[in-house]
């Protein structure tokens, strides 16, 4: 997506201006005020370049983990609740913590803070560390005066989301590592065995088989062109990359996710147990559903489900139900529907959405438990196949042999 700079003002009056990145000048200025700050220029810019640390610091600088953020929500959280201020939560953080990056990260929020910005701002300037959903909901904390339950919640949020994150990963996982399994073999039995059999063919002297013929020229075209191949398929790989970091890409790709069999629906259901817990925190935490809906559109991790979100919200804008624009979607199951329409009707929509997130996250934990079950028909198909092929190409042409030799007798 592109980058926008931007001058803004925030609650204090003060100047703010920094480099955001969104769809649009509107995305951004929804990012702006969504932490608490009114937009007063956006206009299009180059991706942000921090000034500070030379090359080789930057390539030795430490990142920031999700699980460091995790826990740096959880101990902010005691801290706060044990009526340490901010400040002196922050700097017992920066002096207590082991990694060298959330210890810098820390250090510029207490500068940010020193200068007289808002946390939530402060956070803002740290977009690899702490998403837009993080900080519009540290900044509606700082608003209502709930600042520490809103880390627990956080907490808890990020925790779960660590969890499916992990889910997602066993279930691309084990189809990956049979896809690149039968690959090897390939590669393999090309390389070393048919040329052995191909040697041993060529002193009979005889006609072969059309299957052979195909899987010897096969074979040698991948010893003789290997260089090729190999160099070919580095630049599939690095196009591949490229292609998914652009936003058409991206789309597509993560469409795909969601088509590819048994594991598309584990991805599915994981990705919308993710948008149902962190909608169900947005509400509980009092933000109204057309913003709780732009902000959890720009934290799940599937373009594809995220176009849905902002059809929704879209939906929400023109006064229609949640329900309404769910079904739209077609990505919800109709249990799910009736559990988020009786959420409407009785006012508890974020306890509704908690149990949706709970029902997914079940739904995901069995199907990750009968995933090599599933898989193993399409696996035992697959390498039936190949062993087919490779047992009639190698095996025709002796058999032809010995029925010739058998009839000459």
């Amino acid at each position: 997506m592109p980058f926008f700079a931007y001058k803004a003002r925030d609650s204090r009056g003060q100047l703010v201006q920094g480099v955001l990145e969104g769809a649009d000048s509107g995305a951004v200025a929804g990012q702006l005020f969504n932490i608490g700050v009114t937009p007063l220029e956006i206009s299009p810019s180059a991706a942000p370049r921090r000034a500070g640390p030379g090359l080789l610091e930057r390539l030795q600088q430490q990142k920031v983990t999700h699980t460091e953020v995790l826990l740096f929500s959880r101990q902010m959280y005691t801290l706060l609740k044990a009526g340490v201020p901010i400040m002196g939560a922050l700097k017992g953080l920066e002096e207590s913590t082991e990694s060298k990056g959330l210890s810098r990260v820390i250090r510029e929020l207490r500068v940010g803070l020193d200068s007289g910005h808002e946390l939530s701002v402060c956070l803002a300037r740290h977009p690899e560390e702490f998403n837009p959903f993080f900080v519009a909901m540290v900044r509606v904390g700082e608003l209502t005066g709930t600042l520490e339950e809103v880390f627990l919640r956080l907490f808890h949020h990020m925790e779960f989301e660590k969890f499916m994150r992990e889910q997602v990963r066993s279930a691309i996982r084990y189809p990956t590592f049979v896809l690149a399994t039968m690959g090897i073999a390939i590669v393999i039995i090309n390389i070393f065995v048919i040329p052995a059999f191909a040697k041993v063919y060529a002193g009979f002297k005889a006609e072969l088989p059309a299957l052979t013929k195909a899987l010897i020229g096969f074979s040698n075209f991948t010893v003789t062109y290997w260089p090729a191949i190999l160099v070919m398929l580095v630049m599939l790989v690095l196009g591949f990359r490229y292609y998914i970091n652009t936003a058409q890409g991206r789309l597509a790709w993560d469409e795909f996710k969601l088509r590819i069999p048994v594991a598309g629906a584990i991805v599915l259901k994981a990705t919308l147990a993710r948008f149902a817990r962190s909608f169900a925190l947005a509400l509980r935490s009092g933000v109204p559903a057309v913003q709780a809906l732009t902000m959890v559109a720009r934290t799940v991790d599937n373009e594809h489900v995220a176009r849905k979100l902002e059809a929704m919200r879209e939906g929400v804008e023109r006064g229609e139900s949640v329900r309404r624009t769910a079904v739209a979607t077609g990505i919800f199951t109709p249990i799910v529907l009736q559990m988020v329409a009786v959420g409407e009707e009785t006012g508890a929509l974020d306890d509704l959405l908690t149990e949706v997130a709970d029902l997914y996250q079940r739904e995901v934990e069995y199907d990750l438990k009968n995933l090599a079950s599933q898989i193993e028909p399409i696996l035992i198909v697959a390498l039936g196949g190949l062993v087919l092929i490779l047992a009639l190409g190698v095996f025709l042409p002796i058999w032809d042999l010995g029925s010739a030799a058998l009839g000459k007798k």
